[in-house]
């Protein structure tokens, strides 16, 4: 039995203000029971998970499990014990060896057997570990990937990889912290099954955080409900659903706008991607479609059917086999595998929230929006294109340079580094504007998102996970792009949350026109918010047109 009573965690920020994230939390869980944890985002459920985990210390309480009975002050003394009766699953936490995703399985098992998996060495290690890390690795639906390169996984694919990873400890107690929220239906399923079957398996005690309804009451035998960091009920799934549910936005509905004049056309779009070490994986085939200007555009299909790689060629970060992409600006078709000034000035008219979004975790949010907004603005547009000039960097050099802008500023550095050009070609081609304008650029969009404007101020490492999302959206947005590109940023945001960015999105929509584009596996949300759909699967456009038949058709697809 776990025990938990007046457990109460209070954070000290860098302004001396302080955050109780947990507030005299009680409960207790049965051995083999499977505990849902519902709330909306920033309710201190990660934080609970964290410190159940053994990686975070409380301040006020006690945790009771078998045996041990952790206060405060004994709480470095339990640290090992807790992380030898626990695995964790974390929210959007992908930490994982570029290696393949067998290899990562063999390191997490070498690791158990001898306490540092960094220093296993795979070529000799291999044949002992491949039929266990085989079999993990086929509980959780990932065997016929077992020789794919681990950082080119699909989102939903290396959720279940690092799954795999924390089941190779067999747990006593299994921590889920949103699991499979990036998954396509069906694969959320496999995933969740599969928890099902270690539960069954090992008499695992299972607890589980998650927003969607869906999971926890397929999974969950009680929940507990959180809010602002204290507990406010435990009772059966339908209960605690029905409660947490009542504070839903109502549904605004899509503008009507005029959706007949072609922004984008993809035509004939044909590519082959390979893996490196997996080989051939998968083939984008003579892919037809146009996005109209104010369309909001969903393209939804099963993990891994190429609907990531269509959103980046799109956007210009790949570039097709065959075939075209062709984006209207300035009264005129520029096709995006032409480097150069008019590429550029689709991208200054573009924002991309990719899948795994980053900030930087310890700046504060003002920093990261400078960062972002400035190279959209028109100033440093044009100051950007005479520097260049003035340093000799030829347009295609620049727009190649303009891009990585795109990228979190730590992923620009990187693939800078790569090319021997300095970090500093950035600020020197892209100077940040003031903190007076970055306010007048964050305020409307923070209050479309419901954000607090003292926010601006934190770090990104001290929002919750509903936060996060909403803030690194934000930094796309303030620049009120004419074309948004978001590939799923929004999986593991609870329902209340995510009705608000979904009100949001039409709002934008409809106040400034905005042509959206996005990826979402989450359904419910795809019909609510989208003016259109398509169906893609595995690399072949196959259905397009009405949001809620597109949708139905792929759930009965996924079914059967």
């Amino acid at each position: 039995m776990i025990k938990v009573e007046n457990l109460t965690k209070i954070y000290k920020l860098n302004d001396n203000n302080r955050i109780k994230a947990l507030d005299n939390v009680s409960f207790e869980i049965n051995d083999n029971e499977i505990f849902g944890i519902m709330g909306i985002s920033g309710s201190g459920k990660s934080t609970l998970m964290r410190i159940l985990r053994g990686v975070e210390p409380f301040d006020e309480g006690t945790i009771t499990i078998g045996d041990m009975v952790i206060t405060p002050k004994t709480y470095n003394n339990y640290k090992n014990d807790l992380k030898e009766k626990t695995a964790i699953h974390l929210q959007r936490s992908f930490g994982l060896w570029s290696k393949t995703a067998v290899e990562n399985v063999i390191h997490k098992l070498y690791g158990i057997k001898t306490g540092d998996e960094t220093t296993a060495d795979i070529t000799h290690i291999k044949e002992e570990y491949m039929d266990e890390a085989l079999d993990i690795l086929e509980t959780v639906g990932l065997k016929e990937k077992a020789d794919h390169f681990a950082p080119v996984l699909s989102g939903g694919e290396k959720q279940r990889l690092v799954l795999a990873r924390q089941l190779a400890k067999k747990p006593e107690i299994l921590l889920l912290d949103e699991p499979a929220t990036m998954s396509s239906p069906k694969k959320r399923k496999e995933v969740l099954d599969t928890i099902k079957k270690i539960h069954e398996k090992y008499n695992t005690t299972v607890i589980i955080v998650s927003h969607q309804p869906e999971i926890q009451e397929y999974m969950a035998d009680r929940i507990m409900l959180m809010f602002n960091g204290q507990v406010t009920e435990i009772d059966s799934p339908e209960q605690v659903i029905e409660d947490f549910l009542k504070d839903e936005e109502e549904i605004y509905p899509i503008a009507k706008l005029d959706r007949t004049e072609p922004i984008i056309k993809v035509n004939n779009l044909t590519r082959d991607f390979y893996l490196y070490r997996g080989g051939h994986v998968l083939t984008i085939e003579d892919v037809n479609f146009d996005v109209k200007k104010g369309e909001i555009l969903s393209i939804i299909g099963p993990t891994g059917s190429g609907k990531t790689e269509i959103l980046k060629m799109i956007a210009g970060f790949e570039l097709p086999d065959s075939g075209s992409i062709e984006i209207f600006t300035e009264d005129k078709w520029i096709k995006m595998d032409e480097y150069g000034e008019n590429r550029m000035q689709i991208r200054k008219n573009m924002g991309f929230m990719h899948q795994e979004f980053a900030l930087t975790p310890h700046t504060p949010i003002i920093e990261q929006l400078k960062y972002k907004i400035s190279p959209k603005t028109d100033d440093i547009y044009k100051y950007a294109i005479e520097k260049a000039d003035e340093l000799g960097i030829s347009k295609e050099a620049l727009d190649i340079i303009y891009q990585l802008t795109d990228l979190s500023k730590d992923e620009a550095i990187l693939k800078l580094e790569k090319i021997n050009l300095s970090p500093e070609i950035l600020n020197i081609l892209f100077p940040k504007i003031n903190t007076e304008e970055v306010i007048n650029y964050a305020k409307p969009v923070f209050e479309a998102l419901d954000l607090p404007l003292p926010l601006l101020t934190r770090q990104f490492i001290e929002l919750s996970g509903g936060q996060k999302v909403r803030v690194a959206m934000a930094t796309v947005l303030a620049s009120k792009p004419e074309i948004l590109i978001l590939d799923e940023p929004f999986g593991d945001l609870d329902p209340v949350t995510l009705r608000q960015v979904a009100n949001s999105l039409k709002k934008i929509n409809e106040e400034f026109g905005t042509t959206i584009i996005l990826v979402s596996h989450t359904m419910e949300f795809v019909k609510e918010v989208s003016s259109r759909s398509i169906l893609i699967n595995k690399g072949k456009l196959i259905e397009e047109g009405d949001p809620e038949k597109v949708t139905n058709d792929f759930i009965e697809m996924e079914s059967e």
